[in-house]
């Protein structure tokens, strides 16, 4: 399958590593969850490396949330374009991190570190979320509390459906007002972020989805399992669905 050409519209610089890149390219239609896959040329070779969108299926521009890795050839290159430079995609889109995987429930919870908001963003920016729970929990976990990123538009979410709808944010290296100071593991485990989020996570009523640093979504599941959820597996219905992030 070839590659298009999408032309940088935007980006938005959050800290110094941290950024999101709006790039105006045709593709084909996507689902809220999936990714696809930027490239550059850099030395020699085609460099890519595959992005979930935070912006929803039906708006534009692609937008997607990235952090620089060190030493990562291409990230150090993405965060220095300019608008109206260059970058190629896939036409078609994949993943299987999307909400049509997930059996009904009364409550979904959307966990994620970093970068990992993002595709949590482009799902609560349809209807499906809003139509199929009853409840919804954000929850964002950074080492800093710059990396908060999105607080507008998830505060346009709060004052959507303030009733159903909560955001916990967890700051893991330093204090910051208004947030838990650890790690989301360990706030399922002593009961800090239920009380919080107003809401229990128990396998009759709810889904969890975790999207983010393998260890965390390795500890987060551990947690989960230990009160009696399962993986989300084809065939075999659970409450757990998970997404490495790198």
């Amino acid at each position: 399958m070839g590659w298009v050409k999408g032309r940088v519209r935007e980006i938005k610089r959050w800290t110094e590593r941290l950024f999101s890149l709006c790039v105006d390219a045709e593709i084909e239609p996507f689902k809220a969850g999936q990714y696809n896959r930027l490239r550059l040329f850099i030395g020699d070779e085609w460099v890519g490396r595959p992005y979930s969108y935070v912006n929803p299926p039906d708006r534009r521009p692609l937008e997607f949330h990235m952090v620089t890795v060190p030493e990562g050839p291409l990230t150090s290159r993405l965060i220095h374009l300019q608008p109206g430079d260059e970058v190629e995609l896939m036409p078609r889109s994949t993943g299987l991190f999307t909400l049509d995987q997930l059996p009904d429930a009364r409550d979904l919870w959307l966990l994620a570190t970093g970068t990992g908001l993002g595709p949590f963003l482009s799902m609560l920016g349809t209807q499906e979320p809003w139509e199929r729970f009853e409840n919804i929990r954000l929850v964002h976990s950074v080492r800093q509390a710059a990396e908060l990123t999105y607080r507008d538009r998830i505060q346009a979410f709060s004052e959507l459906a303030p009733d159903r709808f909560g955001y916990v944010p967890m700051v893991s290296r330093e204090v910051c007002e208004g947030a838990l100071c650890s790690r989301i593991p360990a706030t399922i485990e002593d009961g800090r972020l239920e009380r919080l989020a107003a809401l229990t996570i128990e396998p009759d009523h709810a889904q969890v989805m975790i999207c983010g640093n393998p260890d965390m979504v390795r500890d987060t599941q551990a947690v989960l399992k230990g009160r009696g959820l399962l993986r989300n597996r084809r065939g075999h219905p659970g409450q757990i669905t998970v997404e490495n992030y790198w």
